[in-house]
């Protein structure tokens, strides 16, 4: 069958699970129009796959992404308030794709992620990384601010940390990336991989169910003081969940000591 998209290739990476690879190595799978478009279909077509556990995406070549392609800023640039408008929230539209998907979605960062490289780690549920990666918020550079990319950038690594990337634009290795909470495992690039998919094996584990509700949970919470309306909100859905098919299967595997019957064979 033939790759329906330009700038991206989409492969199986095991039993239920899906890798997205951006494939412009070129220019560093720097993203456009074109690759912003392919990115929201790629994830919204894997989100609505039943035989789909998990989402990783990798970048092709020595760079996971360079961010915005320069001259697509440069087109930009030269537009109108309405082109510019209506191209920053298709932009937004894909981050939140990303964000918002159904599945746990992984990035493989190899090399280095800039800008939106940053975002498009950011906005995914975990990240795992090879201790040669780098991630710089760079739009200060040439002038513009991190704007579509910043709601991701910030639930990442707190506002302070946020807020000393963007005006800093300073590049940061892997181990700063981790202890910002940015991403969450590092290792060699040799090991890379394997890294990987001993993640993509714990989340594989868990009931597709129970992890749709733990994002749509996730989502509905924010570091503050735990209020009522927080406790009735946790109460509530752990009791109906307590009550489903899956979570009735997920016990009974456990106490009969054998896996569930989601995990992937």
């Amino acid at each position: 069958m033939a790759n329906p998209f330009q700038t991206l290739v989409i492969t199986q990476r095991g039993a239920g699970v899906a890798q997205i690879t951006m494939s412009r190595p070129q220019v560093f799978n720097a993203f456009d129009e074109v690759m912003i478009g392919e990115l929201e279909a790629a994830f919204t077509q894997l989100s609505q796959d039943d035989a789909v556990r998990v989402i990783v995406l990798a970048g092709e070549g020595k760079h996971f992404s360079a961010g915005a392609d320069l001259q697509w800023m440069q087109r930009a640039s030269e537009a109108s308030v309405e082109w510019n408008t209506a191209d920053a929230r298709r932009f937004a539209g894909m981050l939140h794709r990303i964000a918002t998907c159904s599945k746990p979605t992984v990035a493989r960062v190899q090399g280095a992620a800039l800008g939106g490289g940053v975002g498009l780690t950011c906005a995914c549920d975990m990240a795992v990384v090879a201790d040669n990666a780098s991630f710089s918020v760079s739009e200060a550079k040439f002038g513009i601010l991190p704007a579509v990319i910043g709601p991701y950038v910030v639930n990442a690594v707190g506002k302070r940390n946020a807020r000393y990337l963007a005006l800093t634009t300073t590049r940061i290795d892997a181990a700063t990336a981790l202890t910002m909470g940015m991403v969450q495992r590092v290792t060699t690039l040799e090991a890379l991989d394997a890294e990987v998919d001993r993640v993509v094996a714990e989340l594989v584990a868990g009931g597709p169910q129970a992890q749709i509700e733990i994002k749509q949970l996730m989502d509905q919470l924010s570091v503050a003081p735990v209020s009522e309306q927080v406790r009735e909100l946790t109460a509530s859905t752990i009791a109906r969940v307590r009550g489903t098919d899956e979570a009735r299967e997920g016990f009974a595997a456990f106490l009969g000591k054998r896996p569930a019957q989601w995990i992937p064979q």
